[in-house]
C-alpha cells in the first residue's frame, strides 16, 4: 500500500498521471487540427472535454494528500502545521500572482522581453523555493534565498501593464497556483482543526457544494448573508474539490484501519453515480469557464471513479512499476509544472518553430506527448541534481 516513506501509492501514481495530462494539454492548446475532446471546452460553450477535468483532479489529489502529509508531521512532533499551512498557502498565491501578470505585461514600456522578464520571475522561484538539503550550510541558503528573493522584487520593479486601468502588477485571476492556495489554506485549516473528523469533513464538502449552486442559482438564500465573510472561498468550486479529497482520506484510513478497502472501492463508486447523475440534474450545464455545478459535480465523480481504479490497480494490486516512466512528475509536481515555463520562455527567445508536420493534427498530439514525457525526465534529471521544489 506504501513504501518506505509512509507515502500512499495510488496518491502519487494519481498525483504523476494528472500533472502529466496537465503538461500534455497545455502544451496541446495552440496545436491545431486536434480531436475536440481532448481540449478545453470554449468559454462561451458547455461541455466537457479531457482538459476540462484535469484541474478539478489535481485539486481532489491535494485534498487526498492534506491528511496523510499532516499525519506524518504529527507523528514528527510538528507543532506548527497552521503557521505550515498559512506559507505554503501564501507561496503558491503569490507565484499565481505573478504569472496571472505575465499576461499583461507590455513588452513596449519595459527594458526586458516578455519571454525574458517572465524566465527570471520563475528563476526567482526556483532560488526562493528550493529544497535545500539538510547539510547545506545556513550562509548558502540565505544567500541563495535572499538572491531568489532580490530578483524577484526586480522582476516586480521593472514590470509595466499594457491595462487602461493599471501601470503595475495588479490582479486579475487567481491563477492555477493561486486557485490552488487559496484552497489549500481554507481545507487544510478545516481540516486540522477539525482534527479530521470524517462527518466535518463531509459537512463542508456539502457546504461548499451549495455555496457553489447558491452563488450560480440562488436556490439556497439563507447562505447569502455568508459570502460577504467567506470571500477567498470564491463560488466554493475548488474548495469542493479539495474538501471531496479530504472526505476520501479520512475514510481510506478508517477503512485500511479495519482492512475493509473493497467498502472503500464500493462506496467511492456509489458516491461516484450519485455526483455524475446530480451533476446533470442541477441546471445550468456544464462550463469549467463558469465553475457551474453540474462541472463541479461530475469533475468530482470521474476523480472518485479514477481515484477507486488506482486503489485497486496500485494498492491491491501493487502494479506501481507500471507507472515508474513517469514517477518524478508524482514525487516533484512542482517542480514538473514550473519547467515548462522556463522551456517556452526560451523557446520563445530561440524563434525556433515546431515543423508543420509534427504540429498538427495526431502528429501534434503525438510531439505533446513526448514533450510532456521530456519534461518529466527533466524533472528526474533536477531531482538528482538536488534542484527539487517545495513550498
Amino acid at each position: 500500500m506504501t513504501n518506505a516513506l509512509g507515502r500512499i501509492r495510488s496518491i502519487d501514481v494519481f498525483r504523476a498521471l494528472t500533472v502529466f495530462l496537465m503538461i500534455f494539454v497545455n502544451d496541446l492548446e495552440d496545436v491545431p487540427n486536434t480531436p475536440v475532446w481532448i481540449g478545453h471546452v470554449p468559454d462561451e460553450g458547455f461541455g466537457l472535454g479531457l482538459a476540462d477535468t484535469i484541474f478539478p483532479a489535481f485539486l481532489f489529489i491535494v485534498g487526498l494528500s492534506i491528511p496523510f502529509a499532516f499525519q506524518n508531521r504529527m507523528e514528527r512532533g510538528d507543532k506548527k502545521i497552521p503557521w505550515r499551512i498559512i506559507t505554503r498557502s501564501f507561496g503558491l498565491i503569490l507565484i499565481g500572482f505573478f504569472q496571472a501578470n505575465v499576461e499583461s505585461y507590455d513588452k513596449t514600456k519595459t527594458l526586458l522581453s516578455e519571454p525574458v522578464w517572465e524566465v527570471l520571475t520563475t528563476i526567482s522561484f526556483f532560488f526562493i523555493f528550493l529544497n535545500y538539503r539538510e547539510t547545506t550550510p545556513k550562509l548558502r541558503r540565505y544567500i541563495m534565498r535572499g538572491f531568489g528573493i532580490a530578483l524577484l522584487i526586480t522582476m516586480a520593479v521593472l514590470y509595466k501593464s499594457n491595462s487602461p486601468q493599471h501601470t503595475w502588477l495588479h490582479f486579475t485571476w487567481w491563477e492555477i497556483l493561486g486557485l490552488i492556495g487559496w484552497a489549500y489554506l481554507l481545507c487544510g485549516l478545516i481540516y486540522y482543526y477539525s482534527k479530521g473528523r470524517l462527518w466535518v469533513q463531509a459537512a463542508f464538502w456539502l457546504f461548499f457544494i451549495l455555496f457553489n449552486i447558491d452563488t450560480h442559482y440562488g436556490f439556497f438564500d439563507f447562505l447569502d448573508p455568508l459570502q460577504r465573510y467567506v470571500w477567498i472561498a470564491g463560488n466554493g468550486a475548488m474548495q469542493a474539490f479539495t474538501m471531496a479529497g479530504i472526505f476520501v482520506a479520512v475514510l481510506y484510513t478508517r477503512l485500511a484501519a479495519t482492512k475493509n478497502i473493497k467498502l472503500l472501492l464500493i462506496s467511492l463508486t456509489i458516491m461516484a453515480v450519485v455526483l455524475f447523475n446530480f451533476g446533470f440534474v442541477v441546471n445550468g450545464g456544464i462550463s469549467k469557464a463558469r465553475d457551474t455545478p453540474g462541472w463541479v459535480l461530475i469533475c468530482t465523480s470521474i476523480s472518485m471513479v479514477v481515484y477507486a481504479l488506482f486503489i485497486w490497480l496500485i494498492d491491491i494490486k501493487g502494479k506501481y512499476n507500471w507507472f515508474k516512466i513517469i514517477e518524478p512528475a508524482g514525487k516533484y509536481a512542482f517542480t514538473c509544472y514550473l519547467v515548462p515555463s522556463v522551456f517556452y520562455c526560451v523557446y520563445e527567445m530561440s524563434r525556433v518553430e515546431y515543423p508543420e508536420a509534427i504540429n498538427s493534427s495526431l502528429a501534434g498530439v503525438a510531439r505533446c506527448l513526448i514533450f510532456s514525457l521530456i519534461i518529466v525526465w527533466i524533472t528526474a534529471l533536477l531531482a538528482k541534481l538536488n534542484v527539487k521544489l517545495k513550498i
